[in-house]
């Protein structure tokens, strides 16, 4: 009775809280955009607090644009940039930081979960992890259910010794994992559709963030693009289990390192059994890569310093495109 009452109260707690979301996004829209182009001098001026190495290494992974790129089809201009595009998160998360910019300007876009790279600079969620993505210009979209970051009181060696996993199963990779790990005795793992996805055979009930926690290995598998669930995992005193990352976002999933970051499997998973029980007998490696993790996630905290390099990745965009006329 305790558990069933204190994990989903915990867990309620843990995850971003989509009411003042919505609220603060909504009163956006009353604000006169003109009031923030005038901000935008004063908070790049910010960028002085900061270690201007990092915050341009940063700008340049989201922003690979290196010579100007004329944008011609698909555009929209800033004016016609409005609430009604969906989805709505995609609309509020691009338009407070367009707002900062001139009506006049136009920009190319592709919202939802993207998995190759278009014709043309465009700003998008997701992006396939290598070096020909320039095209994809990555912003912080869709954050209030991707950006989750925990505070996980139970230290690792407090925890099972078991794999976790629960997941809508509809993609080939999470189909194969299942097919090899389910009913393993280093696994508790299962789907969470029951519709055509799948095998209903695997069919488990879905766990609060909270019950995950309870476990030292948790699994991150790819869905349509980026694994949703690997943000938090990094916050956690558990560890992350994954193949090497294909897509990437804001998060910087390319820039993880395998057995650093997290605990890389093999592609066929052939390799899962192991990993963990290398993990369960050397948890001191285990804590090192937590705290790697922890470190790593560490750069996203702070808001202002994100707002800032949102800004200053959407003002090379402009730069890059020939639209951009700094301000005196």
């Amino acid at each position: 009775m305790f558990k069933e009452v204190i994990y989903p109260l915990r867990s309620f707690f843990m995850k971003n809280n989509k009411f003042l979301y919505y609220s603060s996004a909504y009163l956006g829209l009353l604000i006169p955009r003109s009031v923030f182009r005038k901000q935008r001098k004063s908070i790049l001026r910010n960028a002085e607090k900061y270690d201007s190495s990092e915050i341009q290494a940063r700008v340049d992974y989201y922003n690979k644009l290196v010579s100007a790129k004329n944008i011609e089809n698909n555009t929209v201009g800033l004016s016609e940039f409005k609430y009604g595009i969906k989805p709505k998160t995609y609309f509020f998360d691009s338009y407070k930081l367009l707002r900062y910019f001139p009506l006049s300007y136009k920009i190319s876009f592709l919202f939802g979960d993207v998995t190759s790279v278009p014709d043309e600079p465009s700003f998008v969620k997701s992006r396939p992890v290598g070096k020909l993505n320039g095209n994809s210009v990555l912003l912080k979209l869709n954050a209030v259910r991707h950006f989750n970051f925990i505070n996980d009181l139970k230290p690792f060696r407090k925890k099972k010794s078991l794999l976790v996993g629960r997941s809508k199963v509809y993609q080939e990779n999470r189909v194969r994992f299942l097919e090899k790990y389910f009913g393993h005795p280093l696994c508790d793992v299962g789907q969470v559709n029951n519709d055509s996805g799948g095998n209903k055979k695997w069919l488990k009930p879905k766990m609060t963030l909270a019950e995950h926690l309870e476990y030292k290995f948790i699994l991150c598998l790819e869905g349509n693009d980026v694994a949703t669930n690997l943000k938090w995992v990094m916050s956690s005193n558990s560890v992350a289990v994954m193949p090497r990352p294909t897509c990437e976002t804001w998060l910087m999933e390319g820039a993880l390192e395998p057995g650093v970051h997290y605990i890389e499997i093999a592609l066929d998973y052939s390799d899962v059994e192991e990993k963990l029980k290398y993990y369960i007998e050397h948890p001191d490696q285990a804590e090192r890569i937590i705290e790697n993790a922890h470190q790593f996630v560490r750069q996203f905290q702070d808001t202002q310093k994100e707002k800032l390099i949102s800004l200053l990745v959407v003002q090379k965009y402009f730069e890059k495109t020939g639209q951009h006329i700094p301000i005196a």
